[in-house]
């Protein structure tokens, strides 16, 4: 059974190999540039695990995959062309998800939760990844314009607004600046 958790310090040298697996993958199903050979690092997810955004998910005991979901505004998302994000509402960004193995739901389940727990979500693509376009358009994820990177390359931005949302945020209501009503 699939489950998620926060990232510990003794996992992040398993999520660098997911990161080299999903780098791998990608090569082979002819998405040779996105994530390039020095990114993500371990040093990516040990600063994602320090800061409580990385998340991993187990096969009972067993990480077989991880994301980050990191409180926005993200500073690739402050320019979008070519379209418009769905709101201006606070919003999470998944970020560096990897899967150990494809075809058997893991990316799923990983973005399915991502969805449930906060109600506005943002993560972008590479046009060349079909695999994660198809996933992110399965669970509701809508394109909506293109993003470009901080190496100046384009992405597919896509974001999830829950069904019936509003002011409400999921996993954003934790935030300080939430319970005092600050906004953006």
């Amino acid at each position: 059974m699939l489950s998620i958790r926060p990232a510990k310090r003794r996992d992040v040298s398993q999520i660098a190999s997911l990161f080299d697996g999903a780098r791998e993958f990608m090569r082979s199903t002819g998405n040779e540039s996105q994530w390039p050979n020095c990114y993500p690092t371990e040093e990516d997810a040990r600063i994602d695990t320090m800061r409580g955004c990385q998340f991993v998910c187990l096969d009972g005991d067993e990480i077989v995959g991880c994301l980050s979901l990191v409180p926005g505004p993200d500073t690739t998302y402050l320019k979008i062309e070519d379209g418009d994000w769905l709101n201006d509402m606070p919003y999470f960004v998944v970020h560096r998800i990897a899967a150990k193995y494809q075809g058997r739901g893991i990316g799923s389940f990983m973005m399915s939760w991502a969805c449930q727990s906060a109600d506005n979500v943002r993560t972008d693509t590479h046009e060349k990844n079909a695999p994660m376009r198809g996933l992110l358009e399965s669970i509701g994820f809508k394109p909506c314009g293109t993003v470009f990177v901080e190496d100046g390359t384009p992405r597919i931005a896509y974001h999830y607004v829950r069904p019936g949302s509003k002011e409400k945020g999921g996993f954003l209501d934790w935030l300080p600046w939430r319970k005092s009503g600050l906004t953006r």
